[in-house]
């Protein structure tokens, strides 16, 4: 498992744990995380431990059209329609004995969420443009970066599939988060470009290794492969030091969330042995406010209005969960008024968790 995610720091030795714990099992794994993080090195490290002889088939539900994805999926019969000249099994039927790993499945059509349901209930589908069933065997695997239970709520996505998938979800950690594994990766990643594109490894001074720790890694590890591209390329066989780091090399391209979701997939799609980190779900510390002085460092402009917006709202929540929807002890939780705590959840549409019958009747007036 080592060499298919790499670190030793307490999340990823959690993670380790949680693999080894399941991995036999033919549970159904949720793997959650930002996009870059790598969830499909942890769908593959779940397979190599799992001793199922089959293999592991990965489909990534957002990079398929719609239109393409059922055939995909669940193969089709000769004649099933336009160029289909000849039957082909599908992804189901080629996991046969192994594991099926559906990467971004909140992307997937709802059509084709009831089909799968079915099929994960009576272990058999139907090819497109065949009545007959077909036996299937495979272990699931489902990645998103997405919160799913929106789209349950708001009808985009299945309620029994998502409760069918999501037997043990897996949250991965962003990479800063789990900053002290970076050198690690980065030398994996280094040392197998060196090995595949024959170029000559720069090498990272102690300054170098801070900078790179110190950034807060909107891209994750795909985007630290970037940046370790670039510096092959600019650096090739130099040393670098933290002022390279900043000048050069992070401030060339810092990429945008909105672009993670399509550009930095291609990145590292085949990249093994680099990343994987995760623990149960675990709240974060708030950020100290120090933490920002350093952000024009590394970005040009910053959303400041939206940013506080969500941290409010993410805080918000957190003492309602906490308070079990009691708003009078999640205001005290964040030191405000009773009468403010509601403004600001009537203004930013938070709705409180419903509080014991015990203690509702003290928070009905407002």
């Amino acid at each position: 498992m080592d060499d298919i995610i790499i670190g030793q720091s307490a999340p990823v030795k959690d993670l380790k744990r949680l693999i080894e714990v399941v991995a036999t099992a033919s549970t159904n794994v949720l793997v959650l995380g930002e996009t870059g993080t790598g969830k499909e090195l942890v769908a593959r490290a779940l397979h190599a431990q799992s001793g199922r002889k089959g293999k592991l088939i990965s489909v990534n539900c957002a990079a398929i059209p719609s239109e393409l994805l059922e055939s995909e999926l669940f193969g089709h019969e000769k004649g099933a329609f336009t160029g289909a000249d000849k039957a082909r099994a599908g992804r189901f039927e080629m996991a046969k004995g192994g594991t099926l790993f559906l990467d971004e499945i909140g992307d997937m059509p709802l059509a084709l969420q009831s089909k799968l349901l079915r099929a994960l209930e009576d272990k058999a589908i139907q090819r497109v443009g065949g009545g007959a069933d077909v036996p299937v065997d495979f272990r699931l695997i489902c990645a998103t970066h997405q919160k799913i239970e929106q789209k349950v709520d708001e009808g985009s996505f299945r309620a029994d599939l998502y409760f069918r998938i999501n037997v043990f979800p897996v949250q991965v950690p962003t990479l800063a988060e789990r900053s002290v594994d970076i050198p690690l990766i980065a030398e994996a990643i280094l040392g197998q470009m060196t090995a595949d594109q024959n170029i000559v490894k720069p090498q990272l001074d102690e300054s170098a290794w801070s900078e790179l720790s110190r950034y807060p890694w909107p891209g994750n590890i795909r985007e630290l492969r970037n940046v370790l591209e670039r510096a092959a390329v600019l650096f090739a066989g130099q040393a670098i030091s933290g002022k390279h780091v900043k000048e050069n090399l992070l401030r060339l391209k810092v990429p945008d969330r909105r672009e993670e979701q399509d550009a930095l997939w291609a990145a590292s799609e085949d990249l093994m042995g680099i990343d994987g980190s995760a623990s149960p779900i675990v709240d974060l510390p708030l950020p100290r406010p120090s933490h920002y002085a350093d952000w024009f460092s590394y970005f040009d402009t910053i959303d400041l209005r939206r940013h506080l917006r969500d941290v409010e709202v993410v805080l918000i929540e957190a003492a309602l969960e906490k308070s079990d929807g009691m708003v009078s002890h999640a205001a005290n939780a964040l030191k405000l008024q009773r009468t403010t705590l509601i403004e600001k959840m009537k203004k930013l549409m938070i709705e409180r968790p419903t509080p014991p019958k015990s203690e509702r009747s003290n928070e009905l007036t407002p």
